[in-house]
């Protein structure tokens, strides 16, 4: 009677322990389709997807590295559709060496391919007033930013990670 019990119990704890791993899995999904951004990588990392630095990233498209603030270190990419998040922990403005100045949002969208950031949202620049960045390309050693109208500036100086200074508003 005692193997039978044993055999009973080893095979309902076996069925629960396993049903307990599969809810975990569960779990992990469903979490990293409910949190915000910023935490995402944490479950891509614990569920074995490991991501690369944002400008490890954007130096495989040919972008300048330095476009984004240093502390812009979480995003999500499809590869698939091109689409790119970044995630900025408070808005900021950055200060270029050729002393432009960008600000961004808390999240900066837009469609990555080679050369190229199309329908950005999220970061505008100072052209007398603020204006919306709307896309973004290099061209050896230009990039260009569109913003209502075509803004040509020398790479090299978006090519270094800088620090963004907080503000108030976007």
């Amino acid at each position: 009677m005692d193997q039978i019990l044993n055999k009973v119990g080893s095979y309902w704890f076996s069925r629960r322990a396993s049903k307990e791993f599969d809810s975990v899995g569960d779990d992990l999904n469903s979490l990293s389709s409910s949190i915000e951004g910023g935490a995402k990588w944490l479950v891509n990392k614990i569920k074995g997807k490991m991501q690369k630095p944002l400008p490890e990233l954007l130096r495989e498209y040919d972008m300048a590295v330095g476009i984004f603030p240093r502390d812009a270190t979480n995003y999500e990419f499809n590869e698939e559709t091109g689409k790119l998040t970044v995630f900025i922990p408070s808005v900021c403005e950055v200060g270029y060496r050729d002393s432009s100045v960008l600000r961004f949002a808390t999240t900066v969208t837009g469609y990555l391919e080679k050369g190229k950031l199309t329908d950005v949202e999220g970061i505008k620049t100072k052209v007398m007033i603020w204006v919306k960045v709307t896309s973004i390309s290099t061209q050896g050693s230009k990039i260009h930013f569109m913003a209502g109208m075509k803004k040509s500036r020398k790479r090299e100086a978006y090519e270094v990670l800088r620090d963004g200074i907080i503000v108030d508003k976007f």
